[in-house]
């Protein structure tokens, strides 16, 4: 049977369902059937019309119109509600010659309100549907008479047709009542004479109206009806074509044929031949997959944020990003500086080539070396008024063709005398060698700055101190001396690292892992170190941290807890994370382990609406968490072996990366985004403009 029979949920005159539509032959109900595409595309056949639903895209289909599904070329997800038209009829009389329509043929449609409003009513109905509460039954029920009163007053047929009907409602209320006597009569033998007479009203006059409402004359308007009806009779039943064409209305089988082809292309008998099998046939024909309900509901946030019913363990995080402000300026800080470490193992082709990937993604500013003036270096100070700055020079010389200045610090060795001779060599060395505006963008770093002002009255001090602040930039960092935890592997840095740095908390990792022998190795991977690389050249989480952060803009449009928004010219970068009100700390490995599954570290849901969007813009999405791109997870999901071998280690390099996915913003006054993030993690989205060009 084509008819399909609709079993409603318990106390409830509604189903609701979630679907992955491969395919569904034509069939029909006596319900009212809305859809609505939450991922994927789906193309939709009612009667005579072909409709193709996008993400977002909502489609309304009446009380026994034949309609069949069919996906176009991917999976999709999509929310199908069918709703008794008996509940309807309480308050709205003959509900099934009532016909809504939704406009998913003109491009940017369904951003009007009333669509938003529509798909609002919808999310109430699917909270209560799932969450069950406390008299759930009436909720829904009352959610159902707003959602009928909202069809008839926006997505009525004649509205559909003709929007001024809507402010006139003596008019409407008369070719409503016209409309719904064609549909009950159709097989009768009626006329327009008939119903012009019913209406006190010309039949000339009728006519003319007739077409301007609803798009056909007459005679065209009764024929159609009559053949969308004549397809049921086809597919459903063993009735000759005449019998079918008498029972419709029809004078004459000819002319039975002849609207039929108008609309389908093809004559009754062979539609019949086409689409009529048996029911095995039509059962095999069914491809649907029921997914789970509970997953609509993350598509529906938008709609429920300020529904007190929903409930949600965490507060959904409603963004509004203009995305016609310019914002204000925004220095990124993050990047200042990275701690290369010893000056000699930058002479290393190895640690050169993981320098020149860190400065490809983020653009460090600064490298803080130490061990500069030292005898690895060729530096032999105390030992002759000559000094040997071959390997120094190549290490500076590498570090300024990745864009990245020195960052030297100063050890106590050079408190000496010949400390400062030595100094005095270097300076003269490079400022002939690059200049002093260059040299004097270098910077050093003073250790032990406290002892130092304590020797203040030495006169090398003195000397040494003047000297360095004519031609550098004097900073004092203070280097946190931290005790080794694996909390420095895990993706709990990349919410750490990014709260710290937007808040203006500096702090300088390491670009590698080192070895501290002093502590009990138990692997070859992870040392627990603060390197954002490990010495095998693995990713950690923390990279992706400032990986993230670098794709920021230059403009500052909002910033709040977890989440911050830029600018760069017409493209916009969206970054949230993991929030909560210690994560600018550094915790022990035992604390996260304990927190695991706390509300501390739940999902946070962002609802992102992003107005004014005056052009086409491309979205890519950059997601890292504990599940996503963490290779520390990773290698525990292997059992944390103690070694890999260079296959595993090049599937890790290659696991250790963001989620990245792209999708299409058009043009529209409110573009919305819905996410969340899970656990510790990140997640950043890039809109950059459609460049378009006139040929």
């Amino acid at each position: 049977m084509r008819k399909e029979y609709i079993s409603y949920l318990k106390e409830t005159p509604v189903n609701v369902s979630l679907l992955n539509i491969e395919g569904y032959p034509i069939h029909w109900h006596d319900c009212v059937e809305i859809l609505y595409v939450l991922e994927g595309k789906l193309r939709i056949t009612i009667e005579t019309e072909i409709y193709e639903l996008e993400k977002g895209e909502l489609e309304i289909i009446n009380c026994d119109e034949a309609h069949s599904y069919e996906s176009m070329g991917e999976s999709n997800k999509v929310l199908m509600f069918q709703i008794d038209p008996n509940f309807f009829e309480k308050y709205f009389n003959d509900i099934r010659s009532v016909f809504f329509y939704t406009n998913s043929s003109e491009e940017g449609a369904q951003e009007d309100g009333k669509y938003h409003v529509l798909r609002r009513y919808l999310s109430i109905i699917l909270c209560e549907v799932i969450q069950k509460g406390d008299k759930y039954e009436d909720y829904i029920d009352e959610a159902l008479v707003e959602l009928l009163y909202h069809l008839i007053n926006n997505f009525h047929q004649l509205i559909y047709e003709k929007e001024d009907l809507k402010e006139n409602g003596e008019q409407f209320e008369r070719y409503d009542r016209i409309v719904r006597y064609i549909y009950n009569n159709y097989k009768d033998k009626i006329s327009l004479q008939d119903i012009a007479k019913k209406e006190y009203l010309s039949s000339y006059y009728l006519s003319h109206e007739i077409k301007n409402t609803v798009g056909y004359g007459f005679k065209d308007f009764l024929n159609l009806t009559r053949v969308e009806e004549s397809v049921k009779l086809l597919l459903d039943s063993d009735k000759t074509i005449s019998e079918i064409s008498y029972e419709l209305g029809f004078s004459h089988i000819r002319y039975f044929n002849k609207h039929f082809k108008r609309h389908y292309e093809c004559t009754p008998f062979q539609y019949r031949k086409k689409y009529k099998v048996d029911e095995k046939v039509l059962e095999n024909m069914k491809k649907i997959e029921m997914l789970d309900l509970n997953e609509s509901l993350q598509y529906m946030l938008l709609y429920l944020e300020d529904y007190d019913r929903f409930n949600y363990e965490d507060r959904i995080f409603k963004l509004n990003v203009d995305a016609s402000s310019e914002g204000k300026d925004f220095e990124e800080e993050f990047n200042d500086f990275i701690n290369l470490g010893d000056s000699r193992d930058l002479l290393k082709e190895k640690q050169r080539t993981f320098i020149t990937s860190i400065q490809n993604d983020i653009e460090f500013k600064y490298a803080l070396i130490d061990k500069v003036f030292s005898e690895e270096m060729g530096v032999a100070i105390g030992y002759s008024d000559f000094y040997n700055w071959q390997e120094v020079r190549r290490v500076i010389a590498f570090l300024l063709s990745i864009n990245l200045r020195p960052f030297i610090v100063l050890e106590k060795s050079m408190f000496s005398s010949e400390g400062v001779n030595a100094l005095k060599s270097f300076i003269k060395f490079f400022r002939e060698l690059y200049g002093d505006y260059e040299v004097h963008k270098w910077r050093i770093q003073l250790s032990n700055l406290e002892d130092l002002e304590a020797m203040d009255q030495l006169e090398n001090i003195r000397e040494l101190k003047e000297l360095l602040e004519c031609h550098f930039e004097l900073i004092n960092v203070k280097m946190d001396v931290t005790n080794r935890d694996a909390i420095y592997d895990t993706s709990y840095m990349i919410p750490h690292i990014i709260e710290n740095s937007l808040n203006g908390n500096r702090f300088y990792f390491k670009a590698f892992d080192q070895t501290d022998f002093d502590k009990d190795l138990n692997n070859e991977i992870f040392m627990g170190d603060n390197g954002i690389i490990t010495q095998n050249g693995i990713r950690k989480p923390s990279y992706y941290a400032y990986y993230l952060l670098a794709k920021l803009g230059n403009a500052l449009i909002e910033k709040g807890e977890g989440y911050i928004v830029t600018k760069s010219g017409d493209d916009i970068q969206i970054l949230i994370y993991t929030y909560n009100e210690d994560i600018d700390k550094i915790i022990s490995f035992h604390d996260i382990l304990k927190r695991r599954g706390s509300k501390n570290i739940a999902e946070r849901n962002f609802s992102i609406n992003i107005i004014n969007l005056m052009d086409d813009y491309t979205i890519t999405k950059y997601e890292i968490n504990e599940s996503i791109g963490s290779v520390y997870n990773y290698w525990s999901s292997f059992g944390k072996p103690n070694r890999i071998n260079d296959e595993e280690l090049e599937l890790f390099k290659k696991a250790s990366f963001p989620n990245i996915s792209f999708n299409f913003a058009k043009k529209s006054s409110v573009f919305n985004i819905v996410s969340k993030v899970k656990g510790y993690g990140a997640t950043l989205f890039e809109l950059k403009r459609v460049q378009k060009y006139d040929y």
